[in-house]
Order: C-alpha cells, then sequence, then structure tokens
C-alpha cells in the first residue's frame, strides 16, 4: 500500500477491490480500526482543526474521497489509484458483509432515515445480518450508553452518518468501547441511500462535479463550503505546487 502526505493528510493510494480487501483483513484481525475519506472540505477543516489533523492521520486507512483529492495527487505528482467515494465504499462494504457474514451496525442521521436504509439494505440482501441501528439525535451524556449497545451487539463494522469533524472525534472517543473491528464515518450517505437527497448523475461523478449537483440542491447551506472552500482548496494546491518548485 502506498501512502502519501497531502497537504496536511496522508491518504492511500488504493483501488476500491484493494480497500475492500485491507478493511476484510481488519475484521478479520478483530482490533477496533477508524476509517477516514478525505476530500477538499476536510483538507480545509483539518487545516483549522488540529485535533481532526491527528485524529485522520492517525487512521491505518484514509481514502480519497473526492475527485479533487485525486486531481490534486496528480497535479503535485503523487502516485494514485482511483478515486474511493465513501458511499460507493459503504455500499460495497455492505454487500461485502452479506456475503461475508458480517454484522453491520448503522448510526445517524432521523430515525425514518436510517430505519429506511436498513429496510432497504435488507431486501437487496436477504443474508444480511443486522446488528442493530440507531439515530444520530443523542446528549452528549449518552454518548458511553450508545457506546456499550454497539459493543453489545458484536458489530464488526459500525457505518456512522454524522457530518464532520464530529464524526471523527466521536468514533475517535469511543472505537475501543464499541469494540467492533471496523467503524467507518458515511456522512450524509444514510440521506441519499434513503432518497432524502439525490446523488449527481455518473457522468457528472466522473466529470468531478458531484458538488456542484449537491451545491444546486442546497445552494444557500453550500456556498460556504463549496465555493469559498473549493477556492481555498485550490490556493492550497497551488501554493504546495509552488514550493515544490522553489525546492527544485
Amino acid at each position: 500500500m502506498t501512502r502519501t502526505f497531502l497537504l496536511g493528510s496522508y491518504v492511500d493510494a488504493l483501488t476500491m477491490k484493494e480497500t475492500l480487501n485491507k478493511v476484510e483483513a481488519i475484521i478479520r484481525i478483530g482490533k477496533p480500526v477508524q476509517h477516514v475519506v478525505i476530500n477538499a472540505s476536510k483538507i480545509n477543516l483539518m487545516a483549522q482543526n488540529e485535533e481532526l489533523a491527528d485524529i485522520v492521520n492517525a487512521s491505518p486507512l484514509i481514502n480519497a474521497d473526492g475527485q479533487s483529492i485525486v486531481w490534486a495527487m496528480k497535479f503535485l505528482g503523487h502516485e494514485v489509484q482511483e478515486r474511493v467515494a465513501g458511499i460507493d465504499l459503504f455500499e460495497n462494504l455492505v454487500k461485502l458483509s452479506a456475503e461475508k457474514g458480517f454484522r453491520v451496525y448503522y448510526f445517524g442521521a432521523q430515525e425514518d432515515v436510517v430505519q429506511e436504509v436498513v429496510q432497504l439494505h435488507q431486501q437487496k440482501y436477504p443474508n444480511l445480518q443486522v446488528a442493530g441501528y440507531r439515530n444520530g439525535y443523542f446528549d452528549e451524556v449518552e454518548s458511553e450508553e450508545i457506546a456499550m449497545d454497539i459493543r453489545k451487539s458484536k458489530a464488526d463494522i459500525v457505518f456512522v452518518a454524522f457530518s464532520s469533524p464530529k464524526k471523527e472525534q466521536w468514533v475517535h472517543a469511543h472505537k475501543e468501547m464499541m469494540g467492533a473491528p471496523f467503524v467507518m464515518g458515511v456522512g450524509g450517505s444514510f440521506d441519499v441511500i434513503a432518497g432524502v437527497t439525490k446523488r449527481a448523475p455518473q457522468w457528472m461523478q466522473k466529470a468531478g462535479l458531484e458538488w456542484f449537483y449537491r451545491f444546486m440542491q442546497e445552494p444557500r447551506r453550500m456556498f460556504k463550503r463549496y465555493f469559498v472552500g473549493n477556492l481555498s482548496f485550490v490556493r492550497k494546491v497551488m501554493k504546495e505546487r509552488w514550493r515544490k518548485k522553489d525546492v527544485r
């Protein structure tokens, strides 16, 4: 596995298949591992949040979720395989779990949304073993109780559908207590699968325009993240390119 350091974050140059093989090996070993993905927004957050940066860089498995990360890696001369989008990895891991008998736990989103996701996955994969599920609305004082409930469920994989940096911080603080071998933050994936929000068409995903499709659905809420945030990311990439030229 080739690991690169990009704009303050490690990232692993892996294909989807290689990632799935890695996850299966992690589950077989059985020691709790926190998985993370990075995109332009995460890079920006990490630059402002040292705790988040430390959590991300401590993960033994970091995928390039955003097309912007793949572009930046190529532009800066790093080895890159392909984009491994978090939602695609999530769906592939559910399929893998049904095939291998891994127990999955869903944590996050609104109650009706998480229930819908569980129901859809059980319909699609009748052999899927659902260890449990819980919505993402809770007080901080409930965290240990939730983590213990997940431990009792004997889940092999936990999917955590919060936004960043909350999901990374919560998982980091409770992964040992949960005891699940593989814990993955999936952001807004539950909402997409349940049909609450729509994902961009394939051609937009391949063209790196998925962010624009998301922006068009909620322009006011997403303006800062995508337009201001993407500009900030591009500046970081160009600054790194100039720094490399100066070193030469």
